[in-house]
């Protein structure tokens, strides 16, 4: 079983920076790809970034791809993204997950690939 737990979320400015942490527990998500996704109000689950089990692999979405930086520490079993010149467009609640399969070597876009996700950390970027 594994537990993931996002945490960073805050209020902050256009074109601030805010680093979000993914923390995981239970069994090691060393092996498995990790993804961030996000929510907007009224609007669905959109991909953000992944990363391979071994961090050979990213992918982002085209309306972060620059501002944001996905990255992994297996030794501490936690996971980032570091978001820079933030917008309020970003505005969401921000979700990590895991893939449902280890060893892909893959980042996948689509969350029906991924089978252990977190409870969400809200974050908020005001004009």
């Amino acid at each position: 079983q594994v537990q993931l737990v996002e945490s960073g979320g805050r209020l902050v400015q256009a074109g601030d920076s805010l680093r979000l942490s993914c923390s995981a527990s239970g069994r090691s998500i060393s092996d498995y790809g990790m993804g961030w996704f996000r929510q907007a109000p009224g609007k669905d689950r959109e991909f953000v970034a992944a990363i391979s089990w071994n961090g050979g692999t990213t992918n982002y979405a085209d309306s972060v791809k620059g501002r944001f930086t996905i990255s992994r520490e297996n030794a501490k079993k936690t996971v980032y993204v570091q978001m820079n010149s933030l917008k309020p467009e970003d505005t969401a609640v921000y979700y990590c997950a895991a893939e449902s399969s280890p060893y892909t070597g893959w980042a996948p876009r689509n969350s029906l690939l991924y089978g252990y996700w977190g409870q969400g950390t809200q974050v908020t970027v005001s004009s």
